[in-house]
């Protein structure tokens, strides 16, 4: 499967951004989503994750109230809205498919990944 990530942007501080990753080449409902981030300097991170019907989700804490997952399988499509944004929010954001089923949080359990979008936030 292969992933395209969109939406990326720059934004003020306290300001929102919906980010996209539109999924083609396989079955998109048979994987779990993730959202990680790299900023500069840093080891990739876990942001949000979604299971494969939507049900499940989890969240890093540092974004806990501020970003929501979402999926919209019958558009083979992975939704990140992001509000609140901070600086710290600033950094190259990843969408990538699992097979696992728990919604993982290391990246080494995801298998695909997206060629990544830009997100900088101003303070």
């Amino acid at each position: 499967v292969q992933l395209q990530a969109f939406g990326g942007g720059l934004v003020q501080a306290g300001g929102s951004l919906r980010l996209a990753c539109a999924a083609s080449g396989g079955t998109f409902s048979v994987f779990d989503m993730g959202w990680f981030r790299q900023a500069p300097g840093k080891e990739r991170e876990f942001v949000v994750g979604i299971s494969r019907n939507g049900y499940i989700t989890r969240s890093a804490d540092s974004v806990k109230g501020r970003f929501t997952i979402s999926r919209d399988n019958a558009k083979n499509t992975v939704y990140l809205q992001m509000n609140s944004l901070k600086p710290e929010d600033t950094a190259v954001y990843y969408c990538a498919t699992s097979l696992r089923f728990v919604v993982p949080t290391r990246a080494d359990e995801y298998d695909n990944w997206g060629q990544g979008t830009q997100v900088t936030v101003s303070s």
